[in-house]
């Protein structure tokens, strides 16, 4: 099959003369090589694949620029971007549960959650687009989240890697954006320590799947469709993004022994433990518990702060979520 490639771009991460070097150094690479950027060059190669550009703007981040490429038929959808874009464009070729063209990625945020959760190339946009040139698409599950807001509204969002509130949430809001670009996700670090003073333990009820709501208390939530985040840490180490669940980590650590006992489960229990007996399923504790289900609702007694992949939203008071099953193909 023909490559017709649109290629989903943030103007706000890198300039359009620098992508267009890189994806030209790419094609070109690609193209004398037969297809095998580590290969000899070959005879009678195809032609180079055709790529239309599809900006976004502050007004459509990601969603529109992803559906005009799939109008113009492309059948590879490229996000260049951070974490927001490629959230955008995932919705936008998967949201209706089937993959409507691959997705690529070329990582250009802080985060670049998603591309460090598949090994996706950092820093090398080069190195990138060559891997969409060259490699096989693999499936990729899409979570969907409906928001309810204090004021009433309600929004609906794909999300790739992680969507909850508390720590994880706080630490988005609490980031300096001048040290974030500056220093990157180590601005994520930076922010850590005040985030944890501000979230406190809350009751809420949480329903998975077909169960009754049951009352919980935990001062953070998060429900993952991948595991891994900024430093090579995995927070859900269940965590798959072609399983067709959703795992969840629940923390409920209150005090220094509750917080001792959370980063022994993490360090510990879910780290070099379980790599030297080889288990299957995450441990829990006292303060930290892993769950799993394909459906989740919560309601909060009070709004709070909510990320969903890096983007961050304020005062909500309940969310639903579901998982659609390899609704992705990427490369």
């Amino acid at each position: 099959m023909d490559q017709k490639i649109g290629l989903v771009w943030n103007p706000s991460k890198v300039s359009e003369e620098d992508l267009r070097s890189a994806i030209d150094t790419a094609l070109t690479n690609v193209g004398s090589t037969g297809g095998d950027p580590d290969g000899d060059a070959a005879q009678g190669t195809p032609a180079a694949p055709e790529v239309q550009w599809f900006e976004t703007t502050p007004e459509d981040p990601g969603q529109g620029a992803a559906a005009k490429a799939l109008a113009a038929g492309c059948n590879i959808v490229v996000a260049a971007g951070g974490d927001g874009t490629v959230r955008a464009v995932a919705e936008g070729i998967g949201g209706t549960g089937s993959p409507e063209a691959e997705l690529g990625i070329i990582p250009l945020g802080t985060g670049n959650l998603l591309a460090r959760n598949l090994g996706v190339p950092l820093g090398n946009i080069t190195a990138a687009f060559s891997r969409v040139l060259t490699g096989t698409a693999s499936p990729l599950d899409l979570g969907e989240v409906r928001i309810s807001f204090a004021n009433g509204s309600v929004e609906q969002h794909g999300f790739v890697v992680m969507i909850g509130f508390g720590i994880d949430a706080h630490m988005i809001v609490e980031t300096d954006d001048e040290l974030k670009a500056k220093a990157g996700w180590l601005a994520y670090v930076e922010s850590l320590g005040r985030a944890a003073t501000a979230t406190e333990v809350v009751e809420f009820s949480l329903s998975l799947d077909d169960e009754r709501p049951a009352p919980e208390h935990a001062h953070t939530l998060l429900i993952a469709n991948c595991g891994m985040i900024q430093g090579g840490m995995t927070l859900v180490p269940d965590a798959q993004p072609d399983d067709g669940q959703l795992d969840l980590l629940v923390l409920r650590a209150d005090g220094a022994a509750a917080w001792l006992d959370t980063m022994r489960n993490m360090v510990w229990d879910n780290g070099l433990k379980r790599i030297l007996t080889r288990a299957d399923r995450a441990e829990s504790s006292d303060s930290t518990q892993h769950l799993r289900a394909t459906t989740v609702r919560a309601q909060l007694p009070h709004p709070h702060a909510f990320e969903v992949d890096g983007d961050n939203f304020e005062d909500v008071t309940g969310f639903e979520v579901r998982i659609l099953p390899s609704a992705l193909a990427v490369r």
